[in-house]
Protein backbone atom coordinates (compact mmCIF):
# COMPACT_ATOMS: atom_id res chain seq x y z
CA UNK A 1 0.00 0.00 0.00
CA UNK A 2 1.13 3.68 -0.71
CA UNK A 3 1.24 6.62 1.40
CA UNK A 4 0.38 8.58 -1.86
CA UNK A 5 -2.80 6.59 -2.57
CA UNK A 6 -4.45 5.85 1.09
CA UNK A 7 -7.57 3.65 1.88
CA UNK A 8 -10.47 5.44 3.43
CA UNK A 9 -12.69 3.50 4.73
CA UNK A 10 -15.72 5.38 5.31
CA UNK A 11 -19.60 4.83 5.82
CA UNK A 12 -22.18 7.34 5.44
CA UNK A 13 -24.92 7.91 7.67
CA UNK A 14 -28.33 8.94 5.77
CA UNK A 15 -30.77 10.73 6.58
CA UNK A 16 -34.00 8.93 7.00
CA UNK A 17 -35.53 11.59 5.30
CA UNK A 18 -33.15 12.20 2.88
CA UNK A 19 -34.44 14.45 0.12
CA UNK A 20 -33.34 13.30 -3.25
CA UNK A 21 -33.58 16.90 -4.46
CA UNK A 22 -30.43 17.92 -2.17
CA UNK A 23 -29.69 20.94 -3.68
CA UNK A 24 -32.32 23.10 -2.74
CA UNK A 25 -31.19 26.02 -4.38
CA UNK A 26 -30.48 24.60 -7.69
CA UNK A 27 -32.35 21.22 -7.40
CA UNK A 28 -31.41 20.51 -11.07
CA UNK A 29 -27.87 20.29 -9.69
CA UNK A 30 -29.03 17.41 -7.66
CA UNK A 31 -31.02 15.81 -10.51
CA UNK A 32 -27.58 15.65 -12.57
CA UNK A 33 -25.40 13.96 -9.71
CA UNK A 34 -28.00 11.50 -8.54
CA UNK A 35 -27.90 10.79 -12.76
CA UNK A 36 -24.64 10.37 -12.75
CA UNK A 37 -23.76 8.16 -9.70
CA UNK A 38 -26.22 6.10 -11.22
CA UNK A 39 -23.84 4.24 -13.15
CA UNK A 40 -20.91 4.45 -10.49
CA UNK A 41 -22.10 1.24 -9.27
CA UNK A 42 -21.47 -0.35 -12.78
CA UNK A 43 -18.68 0.88 -14.24
CA UNK A 44 -16.36 1.39 -11.14
CA UNK A 45 -16.55 -2.48 -10.78
CA UNK A 46 -15.93 -2.50 -14.62
CA UNK A 47 -12.59 -0.90 -14.09
CA UNK A 48 -11.30 -2.45 -10.65
CA UNK A 49 -11.93 -5.77 -12.24
CA UNK A 50 -9.66 -5.03 -15.37
CA UNK A 51 -7.32 -2.85 -13.51
CA UNK A 52 -7.17 -6.22 -10.55
CA UNK A 53 -6.38 -8.76 -13.39
CA UNK A 54 -3.34 -7.11 -14.79
CA UNK A 55 -1.95 -7.18 -10.87
CA UNK A 56 -0.13 -10.49 -11.25
CA UNK A 57 1.74 -9.58 -14.23
CA UNK A 58 2.73 -6.46 -12.50
CA UNK A 59 4.19 -8.53 -9.37
CA UNK A 60 7.04 -9.34 -11.14
CA UNK A 61 7.66 -6.61 -13.53
CA UNK A 62 6.92 -3.19 -11.15
CA UNK A 63 5.92 -4.45 -7.68
CA UNK A 64 5.77 -0.87 -6.95
CA UNK A 65 2.79 0.12 -9.44
CA UNK A 66 1.46 -3.25 -8.54
CA UNK A 67 1.28 -1.44 -4.91
CA UNK A 68 -0.75 1.10 -6.37
CA UNK A 69 -2.78 -0.79 -8.59
CA UNK A 70 -3.88 -2.40 -5.60
CA UNK A 71 -4.60 0.75 -3.39
CA UNK A 72 -6.60 2.45 -6.72
CA UNK A 73 -8.79 -1.18 -6.49
CA UNK A 74 -9.34 -0.38 -2.51
CA UNK A 75 -10.75 3.32 -3.64
CA UNK A 76 -12.77 2.88 -6.47
CA UNK A 77 -14.48 -0.40 -4.04
CA UNK A 78 -15.13 2.18 -1.59
CA UNK A 79 -16.48 4.46 -4.39
CA UNK A 80 -19.23 2.04 -5.92
CA UNK A 81 -20.14 0.75 -2.37
CA UNK A 82 -20.77 3.99 -1.34
CA UNK A 83 -22.96 5.14 -4.51
CA UNK A 84 -24.91 1.79 -4.19
CA UNK A 85 -26.11 2.68 -0.78
CA UNK A 86 -27.22 6.16 -2.19
CA UNK A 87 -28.90 4.66 -5.39
CA UNK A 88 -31.09 2.71 -3.09
CA UNK A 89 -32.36 4.96 -2.12
CA UNK A 90 -32.91 6.97 -4.83
CA UNK A 91 -34.47 3.91 -6.58
CA UNK A 92 -36.48 3.95 -3.20
CA UNK A 93 -37.90 7.88 -4.44
CA UNK A 94 -38.20 7.10 -8.14
CA UNK A 95 -38.49 3.59 -9.13
CA UNK A 96 -38.48 4.09 -12.79
CA UNK A 97 -34.52 4.37 -12.25
CA UNK A 98 -34.84 0.44 -11.94
CA UNK A 99 -34.67 0.29 -15.91
CA UNK A 100 -32.41 2.79 -16.40
CA UNK A 101 -30.13 0.17 -13.75
CA UNK A 102 -31.27 -3.07 -15.40
CA UNK A 103 -29.98 -1.52 -18.76
CA UNK A 104 -26.89 -0.44 -17.52
CA UNK A 105 -26.51 -4.31 -16.20
CA UNK A 106 -26.98 -5.39 -19.31
CA UNK A 107 -24.37 -3.08 -20.82
CA UNK A 108 -21.54 -3.67 -18.14
CA UNK A 109 -22.13 -7.43 -18.67
CA UNK A 110 -21.38 -7.03 -22.57
CA UNK A 111 -17.93 -4.98 -21.80
CA UNK A 112 -16.97 -7.74 -19.25
CA UNK A 113 -16.85 -10.06 -22.47
CA UNK A 114 -14.18 -8.20 -24.16
CA UNK A 115 -10.20 -8.00 -23.54
CA UNK A 116 -8.49 -7.19 -21.24
CA UNK A 117 -6.51 -4.64 -22.74
CA UNK A 118 -9.49 -3.02 -23.77
CA UNK A 119 -11.15 -3.32 -19.97
CA UNK A 120 -7.70 -1.14 -19.28
CA UNK A 121 -8.12 1.60 -21.87
CA UNK A 122 -11.63 2.25 -20.50
CA UNK A 123 -10.12 2.29 -16.89
CA UNK A 124 -7.58 4.99 -18.00
CA UNK A 125 -10.30 6.39 -20.00
CA UNK A 126 -12.99 6.65 -17.68
CA UNK A 127 -10.15 8.38 -15.17
CA UNK A 128 -9.39 10.61 -17.21
CA UNK A 129 -13.19 12.29 -17.44
CA UNK A 130 -13.51 11.68 -13.39
CA UNK A 131 -10.83 14.13 -13.92
CA UNK A 132 -12.97 16.41 -15.84
CA UNK A 133 -15.84 15.82 -13.74
CA UNK A 134 -13.28 16.86 -10.38
CA UNK A 135 -12.39 19.89 -12.15
CA UNK A 136 -15.55 21.18 -13.28
CA UNK A 137 -17.29 20.99 -9.78
CA UNK A 138 -14.26 22.24 -8.17
CA UNK A 139 -14.91 25.74 -10.40
CA UNK A 140 -18.77 25.47 -9.66
CA UNK A 141 -18.87 24.65 -5.83
CA UNK A 142 -21.86 27.29 -5.45
CA UNK A 143 -23.88 24.88 -7.20
CA UNK A 144 -23.52 23.10 -3.19
CA UNK A 145 -24.36 26.10 -1.01
CA UNK A 146 -27.43 24.87 1.03
CA UNK A 147 -27.28 21.21 0.11
CA UNK A 148 -27.84 18.46 2.06
CA UNK A 149 -24.25 17.79 3.58
CA UNK A 150 -24.07 14.41 4.15
CA UNK A 151 -24.76 13.89 0.10
CA UNK A 152 -22.36 16.83 -1.09
CA UNK A 153 -19.78 15.51 1.05
CA UNK A 154 -20.27 12.05 -0.93
CA UNK A 155 -19.59 13.24 -4.49
CA UNK A 156 -16.74 15.65 -3.39
CA UNK A 157 -14.52 12.75 -1.25
CA UNK A 158 -15.06 10.98 -4.68
CA UNK A 159 -13.70 13.19 -6.76
CA UNK A 160 -10.89 13.77 -4.50
CA UNK A 161 -9.90 10.46 -4.65
CA UNK A 162 -10.07 10.65 -8.04
CA UNK A 163 -7.22 13.32 -8.54
CA UNK A 164 -5.66 11.56 -6.06
CA UNK A 165 -5.41 8.64 -8.21
CA UNK A 166 -5.57 9.88 -11.41
CA UNK A 167 -2.87 8.40 -13.36
CA UNK A 168 -2.70 4.90 -11.85
CA UNK A 169 -4.79 3.39 -14.24
CA UNK A 170 -3.52 4.64 -17.15
CA UNK A 171 0.04 3.96 -15.78
CA UNK A 172 -1.42 0.42 -15.49
CA UNK A 173 -2.63 0.52 -18.81
CA UNK A 174 0.66 1.60 -20.58
CA UNK A 175 2.44 -1.46 -18.54
CA UNK A 176 0.00 -3.59 -20.32
CA UNK A 177 1.06 -2.62 -23.69
CA UNK A 178 -1.07 0.77 -24.22
CA UNK A 179 -1.74 2.04 -27.66
CA UNK A 180 -3.35 5.59 -27.57
CA UNK A 181 -6.09 4.57 -30.71
CA UNK A 182 -7.30 2.28 -28.08
CA UNK A 183 -7.45 4.14 -24.80
CA UNK A 184 -9.35 6.87 -27.42
CA UNK A 185 -11.67 4.57 -28.59
CA UNK A 186 -12.11 3.53 -25.11
CA UNK A 187 -12.26 6.84 -23.34
CA UNK A 188 -15.17 7.88 -26.03
CA UNK A 189 -17.35 4.67 -25.03
CA UNK A 190 -16.37 5.66 -21.34
CA UNK A 191 -18.38 8.78 -22.32
CA UNK A 192 -20.91 8.10 -24.34
CA UNK A 193 -22.00 5.53 -21.87
CA UNK A 194 -22.08 8.35 -19.06
CA UNK A 195 -23.73 10.43 -21.10
CA UNK A 196 -26.61 8.16 -21.98
CA UNK A 197 -27.20 6.87 -18.54
CA UNK A 198 -26.99 10.54 -16.89
CA UNK A 199 -29.44 11.49 -19.42
CA UNK A 200 -31.92 8.72 -18.79
CA UNK A 201 -31.55 9.44 -15.32
CA UNK A 202 -32.36 12.99 -15.45
CA UNK A 203 -35.19 12.22 -17.66
CA UNK A 204 -36.65 9.82 -15.50
CA UNK A 205 -36.26 11.97 -12.21
CA UNK A 206 -37.82 14.63 -13.99
CA UNK A 207 -40.52 12.63 -15.25
CA UNK A 208 -41.61 11.91 -11.32
CA UNK A 209 -40.92 15.33 -10.23
CA UNK A 210 -43.26 16.29 -12.75
CA UNK A 211 -40.49 18.98 -14.08
CA UNK A 212 -39.75 17.14 -17.14
CA UNK A 213 -41.18 19.93 -19.16
CA UNK A 214 -39.72 22.66 -16.79
CA UNK A 215 -37.86 25.05 -19.13
CA UNK A 216 -36.08 26.23 -16.07
CA UNK A 217 -34.46 22.92 -15.52
CA UNK A 218 -33.81 21.94 -19.38
CA UNK A 219 -31.82 25.27 -19.68
CA UNK A 220 -29.94 24.66 -16.44
CA UNK A 221 -28.83 21.10 -17.31
CA UNK A 222 -28.35 22.24 -20.87
CA UNK A 223 -26.02 24.71 -20.07
CA UNK A 224 -24.03 22.81 -17.06
CA UNK A 225 -23.85 19.64 -19.99
CA UNK A 226 -22.06 21.86 -22.90
CA UNK A 227 -19.89 23.50 -19.73
CA UNK A 228 -18.83 19.97 -19.18
CA UNK A 229 -18.44 18.91 -22.42
CA UNK A 230 -16.46 22.25 -23.16
CA UNK A 231 -14.11 21.45 -20.12
CA UNK A 232 -13.90 17.92 -21.27
CA UNK A 233 -13.17 17.23 -24.99
CA UNK A 234 -9.85 19.47 -25.03
CA UNK A 235 -8.82 16.96 -21.90
CA UNK A 236 -9.50 14.21 -23.72
CA UNK A 237 -7.96 15.09 -27.00
CA UNK A 238 -4.97 15.95 -24.97
CA UNK A 239 -4.56 12.87 -23.15
CA UNK A 240 -4.91 10.62 -26.35
CA UNK A 241 -1.78 12.39 -28.00
CA UNK A 242 1.70 10.70 -27.83
CA UNK A 243 3.48 11.85 -24.51
CA UNK A 244 0.74 12.88 -23.08
CA UNK A 245 0.46 11.66 -19.05
CA UNK A 246 -2.46 12.23 -16.94
CA UNK A 247 0.31 13.47 -14.23
CA UNK A 248 0.47 16.42 -16.74
CA UNK A 249 -2.91 18.13 -16.10
CA UNK A 250 -3.45 20.56 -13.00
CA UNK A 251 -5.01 19.35 -9.97
CA UNK A 252 -8.42 21.08 -8.69
CA UNK A 253 -7.06 23.15 -6.07
CA UNK A 254 -9.89 22.99 -4.10
CA UNK A 255 -10.79 19.76 -3.60
CA UNK A 256 -7.00 19.31 -3.21
CA UNK A 257 -7.58 21.16 -0.21
CA UNK A 258 -10.28 19.51 0.71
CA UNK A 259 -8.47 16.01 0.96
CA UNK A 260 -5.93 17.85 3.56
CA UNK A 261 -8.77 17.70 6.10
CA UNK A 262 -9.14 13.98 6.61
CA UNK A 263 -8.78 12.31 9.58
CA UNK A 264 -5.60 10.17 9.04
CA UNK A 265 -6.56 8.08 12.56
CA UNK A 266 -10.09 7.27 11.82
CA UNK A 267 -10.05 7.28 7.71
CA UNK A 268 -13.07 9.87 7.92
CA UNK A 269 -14.22 12.60 5.90
CA UNK A 270 -15.55 15.81 7.05
CA UNK A 271 -18.65 16.72 6.37
CA UNK A 272 -18.98 19.16 3.57
CA UNK A 273 -20.13 22.96 4.38
CA UNK A 274 -19.82 25.60 1.82
CA UNK A 275 -18.08 28.88 3.48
Amino acid sequence: MTDRIPTRRVRFTWPEDLNPMWTPQVPEFAVAANSVSLIMPFAEPYVVSSVRAAVDDLQATDPDLAAEAHAYALQEAQHHGQHRRFNEQLVAHYPGLRRVERALGWVFGKLRRRSTRFGLAYAAGFETIAFVAARWVDQHQILLRDAEPTAATLFLWHLAEEVEHKEVAFDVYQAAGGGRLRYAWAMTVAALLLAAASLAGAWTILAAERRLFSPVAHVRLVAWSLGFVLTALPVMFVSALPGHHPRDLTDPVGLEHWLDHLDPATGTVPEWALP
